[in-house]
């Protein structure tokens, strides 16, 4: 039963006195706003909210997970879905209620696969910092033999993803134990492994483009290293001269030689 002194719990049957008072409160109102040729309530239109839970679920969320983190109701997201009873889908939300469920973002199940670009990324660059695998493997529960796989795959368990991803946020910061000859040969050869390659160390990333799939980081760098001014891609192109590999400052550098191949066409089009 909601709450008495509410026009909810008059609608809900309740005829104290209180909640009468309520609902006579919600009619003046809404008259005195019809008068005034105003908006006669302020909900708002559910569709875009609905629409919005199916493509969570879509994306293997639950209506449990989605209302804990709406901090919504699952009978809210059950009316809103299919109606209750005889009753129609919700069509008319409170701005709160639906400002809430559009501000959850999907968080896939754990045995959902996801692209394993960004968990690539981060073990790579764990590597580059010195992390053998082994240890690696050993701190994500993973076998050594196993591991390997995830320099490859292109799509892991989003549980896998969430556990490299925990790992890196601890890690990226920190070098790896070097106290015994041991350690510093695997740091070493570890480094050496990912020199060899081209990977990249952590603070080559900027946080939103590390789980970019590899198509959407390549157009999301052109766009940025486009909206660059002349000095900015100057400096990109003097640091990847002196061996800065971030991938912003790759893009900026190919930017800067388009620009530089353009003007020179204009200067020939023009003698």
């Amino acid at each position: 039963m909601p709450t008495h002194g509410t026009r909810a719990c008059y609608v809900a049957g309740c005829r104290r006195p209180e909640c009468r008072a309520a609902n006579r409160a919600y009619n003046n109102h809404r008259n005195r706003m019809a008068a005034y040729g105003r908006p006669t309530t302020n909900l708002v239109d559910a569709t875009p909210v609905r629409e919005h839970v199916q493509a969570l679920t879509a994306a293997g969320m639950g209506t449990r997970a989605i209302a804990e983190a709406a901090g919504v109701s699952r009978n809210t997201l059950r009316a809103l879905l299919n109606g209750r009873g005889h009753r129609p889908p919700t069509q008319r939300l409170h701005p709160d209620t639906a400002e809430a469920i559009l501000a959850v973002r999907p968080v896939p199940a754990a045995h959902a696969l996801v692209d394993a670009a960004g968990t690539r990324r981060r073990v790579q660059a764990l590597i580059v910092l010195g992390w053998s695998q082994a240890k690696l493997a050993t701190r994500l529960g993973m076998k050594p033999t196993n591991f390997g796989d995830l320099l490859t795959l292109q799509q892991v368990t989003a549980a896998t993803a969430r556990a490299v991803a925990a790992l890196y946020d601890q890690l990226w910061h920190v070098a790896p134990p070097e106290d015994t000859h041991r350690d510093r040969i695997a740091a070493s050869r570890a480094r050496r492994y990912a020199a060899d390659r081209g990977w990249l160390p952590p603070m080559a990333w900027d946080d939103e483009l590390l789980d970019l799939p590899d198509a959407e980081l390549e157009a999301e760098l052109e766009r940025r290293a486009r909206a660059m001014e002349d000095r900015e891609v100057r400096a990109a192109q003097k640091a990847y001269s002196r061996g800065d590999r971030s991938p912003l400052i790759v893009a900026a550098t190919r930017e800067h030689y388009r620009r530089k191949a353009a003007q020179r066409r204009q200067r020939q089009a023009a003698a």
